[in-house]
């Protein structure tokens, strides 16, 4: 039997990374799917008559085995993938969507499930429980569970190739990130570039056995040179090379996987019962409906749209004023942006960066977490890693108990796909009057260090390093029963919450002081440093704004209707960014074939999930300033009301716990600058 197949005898249970080889995958696979039909046998098999321990408890603690080894191979082929992986993903994706359909299509399980659930109102449930007991009926309900045989079998079919194309989709965006370079050999050609992006720039040609310079579409190469490069013609070449990605017509093309996936899920969808994929979805959001979403969205676009387009018009006239621009281009917008962002508050990344020592900024992450929440993070040698790069550290709690062990991977590389995210490796759970504690890991893509300078962050990665530490947090202090509940297992509309208010902290004095140093000197950061980042938060506040609804109505627009009469994927796109469109349409470029969050991770019909949160999180947030950003009272709130319950309850109530009423846009739009402050 493999290595994956048993309990792991390491310390805390953690996964044995260096022991595990590609062949071991798909037996274990194999065995473990095996396993987890025995336990499903054994529920449904039960002569007892159904109950909620024998019955609905014991489906969510199945398939441990399985969840352990699926976590740990897909974790990987985002984080550290090969062709041998990603050839055993399409392999194995299709064997686990068949066995998810085994099981929510299973009439004798469903029977016993539909048993407890009609006769719910009897039972002496905790809210857990309720939540629970709800929440494995709708996963046979909305999985098919009450359709005839040959639905089933349709909706089996259509399950295996969304696994399949889903995966395709996102090997081809990674291949064409790896395949694409400029290789510049004339340093005339890096003029505006900083010096430590030069560096790396030639690092990279170095490790590649090229003269000059190589700059690449991994964010930290593509970002400095959009934002600095002085040569425009440059920088057209790059942002057409990031925005032709599975555009192109060849072999790695995504437009008929868009049109497949996007056709799959509405008929998925219709076969269900649902109207369209998002009506599906959309059930088990907070926001609910495609209505309520699309309200959501234009009542943004209302109030973004005029500054977006002041801004636009004004940096249009900054552009032209000081390099005779006639029209803004996608790939100028990035660099006049940080020119007119240095004219109106002198200061730019390369100012603050040497402040953000990526050490200095782990340990000040770690810093917030111990004065919000009592954390004390320890750096361990002793668990086993996937890669020489990833940092391992040992959670424990003010009386010395393990609350987590905690994985972080921070720098690019060619089996790594570009972005940020958390992850679980193992989840928490209560079993046996045991709490077993979670395996959580941020990954991320920053600079890395270079021979003469450590690893410095701009303030965006600052902020993005703080965010996936909010999902981080969410996942390590969970404390619920179930499984399934568990840490950032909430509704997706809600997840981006404790993510995007410990942004938050990033822009406080308080916080900053505690380790905005600079890594020469160990000066802490000056206050007029700190007043300009707080001044220029809301720089070009519109035009981000404009960007995020473009995204989340791009994304409505392909699973809010029915996809069948669309046949380019092109035309499509600029019928939906019609509305908060500001610069020059791209020919060569699309947007839908590389937008991975919809068409490979979760966020279909979800997109708008990330302003939907942040009317949270300024909501939230304006509470931890009203009592102080460190105050012990409204930590402990925000942490026994929202970080510990998971999805024990629907998320309005566990908010309103939190904050004692329901959130207003008010504090987001005022915070933005969209509305006047009172």
């Amino acid at each position: 039997m493999s290595i994956l197949n048993s309990k792991f005898n390491t310390p805390f249970h953690t996964a044995p990374f260096s022991k595990i080889k590609n062949e071991d995958y798909l037996p274990a696979f194999l065995k473990a799917i095996e396993h987890a039909r025995a336990e499903i046998d054994a529920i449904t098999s039960n002569t007892e008559t159904p109950s909620f321990e024998n019955t609905i408890e014991a489906l969510d603690f199945s398939g441990e085995e399985l969840d352990r080894i699926s976590s740990i191979f897909f974790n990987l082929n985002s984080a550290e993938t090969n062709d041998e992986i990603q050839k055993i993903a399409q392999e194995v994706s299709p064997l686990l969507s068949e066995f998810s359909n085994d099981i929510t299509l299973n009439e004798d399980l469903f029977k016993r499930v539909k048993a407890i659930y009609d006769t719910r109102a009897s039972l002496d449930l905790t809210v857990e429980q309720k939540t629970l007991l709800d929440k494995k009926y709708k996963g046979f309900s909305r999985n098919g569970a009450n359709l005839s045989e040959e639905k089933k079998a349709r909706l089996r079919e259509i399950d295996k190739q969304l696994s399949q194309l889903k995966l395709k989709f996102g090997e081809n965006v990674l291949a064409e990130t790896n395949a694409y370079e400029m290789h510049l050999t004339n340093e005339a050609d890096l003029s505006g570039l900083p010096e430590g992006a030069k560096e790396a720039a030639q690092q990279l040609a170095e490790s590649k056995g090229k003269e000059g310079w190589l700059i690449t579409l991994d964010y930290p190469s593509y970002i400095p040179f959009m934002t600095y490069a002085d040569n425009r013609e440059l920088r057209k070449q790059l942002a057409i090379a990031a925005g032709a990605k599975a555009f192109k017509g060849d072999d790695l093309d995504n437009q008929d996987n868009v049109l497949q996936i996007a056709q799959l899920r509405h008929e998925r969808a219709n076969l269900l019962g649902y109207k369209t994929h998002a009506h599906f979805v959309l059930e088990e959001r907070m926001a609910k409906t495609p209505e309520t979403v699309e309200n959501f969205l234009n009542e943004l676009l209302d109030k973004a749209k005029p500054a977006a387009v002041r801004e636009f018009q004004n940096l249009e006239a900054f552009a032209k004023d000081i390099d005779g621009i006639d029209h803004l281009e996608k790939w100028d917008g990035a660099y006049y942006s940080e020119k007119l962002k240095q004219k109106l508050f002198s200061l730019d990344d390369e100012q603050l960066k040497p402040y953000f020592k990526l050490e200095h900024v782990i340990d000040g992450a770690f810093t917030i977490a111990e004065r919000l929440y009592d954390l004390k993070f320890e750096a361990i040698d002793t668990i086993d890693k996937y890669h020489e790069d990833v940092l391992t550290y040992k959670v424990t709690d003010i009386k010395g108990n393990l609350v987590s062990i905690f994985y972080a991977d921070f720098f690019p590389r060619a089996g790594k796909r570009n972005g940020a995210w958390m992850t679980v490796y193992k989840s928490q759970y209560i079993k046996n009057g045991v709490n077993d504690r979670p395996h959580i890991s941020i990954v991320c893509n920053f600079t890395k260090p270079t021979k003469s300078k450590p690893s410095l962050l701009t303030f965006n990665e600052v902020t993005t390093l703080f965010h996936e530490f909010g999902h981080a947090l969410h996942g390590m202090l969970a404390n619920t029963t179930y499984p399934s509940l568990s840490g950032t297992s909430v509704f997706w509309d809600f997840v981006e919450l404790p993510s995007q208010v410990l942004e938050n902290w990033c822009y406080e004095k308080e916080a900053l002081e505690l380790f905005a140093t600079h890594y020469e000197t160990g000066e802490v950061i000056p206050m007029e440093l700190i007043e300009k980042i707080k001044a220029s938060a809301t720089f070009h506040e519109g035009m981000q704004t404009l960007r995020q609804i473009s995204f989340g109505l791009l994304d409505m627009s392909w699973h809010g209707q029915d996809p069948s009469g669309i046949t380019s994927v092109k035309s499509h796109e600029l019928n939906a960014f019609s509305k908060t469109k500001l610069y020059p349409d791209v020919a060569e470029n699309c947007m839908s074939t590389s937008f991975s969050h919809i068409f490979q991770g979760g966020y279909s019909s979800g997109y708008y999930s990330y302003k939907w949160a942040e009317v949270l999180d300024a909501d939230a947030f304006e509470y931890f300033l009203e009592k102080g950003v460190f105050n012990k009272e409204v930590a402990t709130k925000f942490k026994n009301h929202v970080l510990s319950q998971g999805g024990i309850e629907d998320p309005m109530t566990l908010y309103k716990r939190f904050r004692g009423k329901e959130p207003k846009p008010d504090a987001l739009l005022k915070r933005a600058g969209l509305i006047e402050k009172a």
